[in-house]
C-alpha cells in the first residue's frame, strides 16, 4: 500500500504542487512561519535524493551517446536563457521580475524532469544523463549566463552564485552518489520511494516560496504568469522541434523536450533570495514556474506516452 501511495503521489505531482500553491496564496500565514532559510536545505535534500538514484551507468550515457546528451544540454543552456531574455524584452517586465525570469532560464534542468520523462515513456537514461550533465555545468554556466543577460541592469555576483550552486546542488548530489555507491544495501530500499519524496519536497518548497510572496504574487498581475507559461511552453516545444530536426526517435525527442522545458526553478528562487535580496519580486517567476511546469509536464507526459503507444502499435 505504501508503494501504491508513493506511485500515486508521483503521478499526481502537478496537482499536488498546484493545490499547495493555491492554499499558500489563500492562507499564507502557516507557510510564512517557516523561515526562508529552509529553502536551501530542502533543495539540498532533493538533490541528495537525486544523487542516491545515480549510478556510474547514468554517466556512461554521456560518453556512449555524447551527441544526444550534448544536443539536450546545448538546447538547455541556449533555448531557455534566450527565450527568457526575449520575453522580458517583449513584455517590458520591470527589472526585478525580468531578473527572476532570466534566473529561471539560466538554471539547469530540474529533477522533476526525470519523473515526467518516465511517465511520458521517454528515454529515461538520456533524461538522467542530461540532468546530471547540465547540473554539473550549472556552477559555471548559470552565473555566467545570468551576468550576460541581466548584468546590464543588475549587479550579478557570479562568484557567490557559483559557490551557492556548489553547496546546494553539486555537494548533496555527490554525497548521495557516494552513499549509493558504497552503501548500496542501505539505499536500495529507499530508492523506490524517492520520486514520491522529491514530489512532496518540491510541493512544500513551492508552498513556502509562494506563501512568503503571496501578496507580491497577487499584485504582480497576470502578465508575469503569462510570461512564465510562454517560457515553459516554448522550451517544451522547441526542445521537441530540435529533436525532430535532428531526426531523433520520439522517445529521445520527448526526453529533450521535457528536459529543456522543465527548469530547476527552486534553485532560481533560492539564488534570488540569497543574492538579489534588493529585488524581492525576483523570487516570483521561480515560484510560478515551479507550479506551472509540473502541471504542463504532467499534461505533456500524457500526450507523449499516448504518442509512444501509438508508434509502438504501428510497428507491430
Amino acid at each position: 500500500m505504501l508503494q501504491q501511495l508513493c506511485n500515486f503521489i508521483s503521478r499526481w505531482m502537478g496537482a499536488l504542487v498546484l493545490g499547495l500553491a493555491v492554499v499558500a496564496v489563500c492562507v499564507p500565514e502557516p507557510f510564512c512561519r517557516v523561515g526562508t532559510w529552509v529553502i536551501n536545505p530542502m533543495l539540498g535534500l532533493i538533490m541528495f535524493g537525486m544523487g542516491l538514484t545515480l549510478k556510474l551507468e547514468d554517466f556512461r550515457v554521456v560518453f556512449s551517446r555524447p551527441k544526444d546528451v550534448l544536443t539536450g544540454c546545448l538546447a538547455q543552456f541556449t533555448v531557455m536563457p534566450l527565450m527568457a531574455w526575449l520575453l522580458v524584452r517583449a513584455f517590458r517586465l520591470p527589472d526585478d521580475l525580468a531578473l527572476g525570469v532570466i534566473l529561471v532560464g539560466c538554471c539547469p534542468g530540474g529533477t522533476a524532469s526525470n519523473v515526467i520523462t518516465y511517465l511520458a515513456k521517454g528515454d529515461l537514461a538520456l533524461s538522467v544523463g542530461m540532468t546530471a550533465t547540465s547540473t554539473v555545468l550549472a556552477p559555471l554556466l548559470t552565473p555566467l549566463l545570468t551576468w550576460l543577460l541581466a548584468g546590464k541592469f543588475v549587479d550579478v555576483d557570479t562568484w557567490g552564485m557559483l559557490q551557492s550552486i556548489l553547496y546546494v546542488v553539486i555537494l548533496p548530489i555527490f554525497l548521495g552518489f557516494l552513499m549509493q555507491r558504497y552503501l548500496p544495501r542501505l539505499t536500495r530500499s529507499a530508492v523506490a520511494y524517492l520520486p514520491a519524496f522529491s514530489s512532496l519536497m518540491i510541493a512544500l518548497l513551492v508552498g513556502i516560496i509562494v506563501g512568503h510572496n503571496a501578496a507580491k504574487l497577487l499584485t504582480g498581475g497576470l502578465l508575469v504568469v503569462l510570461v512564465v507559461v510562454l517560457h515553459n511552453l516554448s522550451g517544451l516545444g522547441l526542445g521537441y522541434a530540435i529533436g525532430r530536426l535532428l531526426q531523433l526517435s520520439h522517445s529521445k525527442r520527448a526526453a529533450i523536450s521535457i528536459e529543456v522545458g522543465m527548469q530547476n526553478s527552486g534553485l532560481a528562487s533560492s539564488l534570488a533570495i540569497l543574492h538579489f535580496a534588493m529585488f524581492p519580486m525576483a523570487t516570483i517567476p521561480g515560484a510560478i514556474f515551479s507550479v506551472w511546469h509540473n502541471i504542463s509536464g504532467a499534461l505533456v507526459a500524457k500526450l507523449y506516452s499516448w504518442n509512444e503507444e501509438k508508434v509502438s502499435a504501428e510497428r507491430q
